[in-house]
């Protein structure tokens, strides 16, 4: 699992780059490309969930739950109305906000166990300083999409390729 995390977060950064630089053809096709990451994500987390031998957090399900059906629905109803693109803007927020702070609540509960579990902290963190903003400017949100969800992926690329590299580390 840590090489799949790696090239996970590699296709994060990537992406996150590929949405600052061009941010306003990010915003048209925010519909189908956050469909797909959604999709991308929440399937690698619940892949990721059912390979440990843990048991998983009921945040840790809900969350990557969320992320598929939030993912289909971006995919098959992007941006066909006003009303969706503003619904699509709250749900960013609303994600943010969410994934921020699981990302928080799981740093803590790797503290005494995993080496590098402050960037797990520190990308929730943003998480939530990020939706926050979200909510608080829409119109903002709306022109600069591009851009805050290429920070946000490249922090979360970031973040998941440290979080694999320890996990890589500790299990061997």
């Amino acid at each position: 699992m840590t090489i799949i995390s790696i090239i996970l977060g590699v296709l994060l950064v990537i992406s996150g780059f590929s949405c600052m630089f061009t941010p306003l053809k990010t915003f048209f096709s925010t519909g189908y490309f956050l469909g797909i990451i959604l999709l991308v994500y929440g399937i690698a987390g619940v892949l990721r969930i059912i390979s440990r031998k843990e048991k998983a957090d009921a945040l840790e399900w809900i969350m990557h739950i969320l992320s598929i059906i939030i993912g289909l629905i971006a995919l098959f109803r992007p941006g066909t109305t006003l009303v969706f693109d503003a619904m699509l803007l709250t749900i960013i927020a609303c994600w943010f906000v969410v994934q921020g702070v699981i990302q928080i609540v799981l740093s803590f509960k790797l503290k005494n166990v995993k080496k590098g579990w402050y960037w797990g902290l520190i990308a929730g963190i943003l998480g939530v300083i990020l939706g926050i903003y979200s909510f608080m400017h829409p119109g903002v949100t709306a022109v600069t999409t591009g851009i805050l969800i290429g920070f946000y992926f490249v922090e979360s690329g970031f973040s998941l390729i440290a979080l694999a590299l320890a996990v890589g580390s500790v299990e061997e």
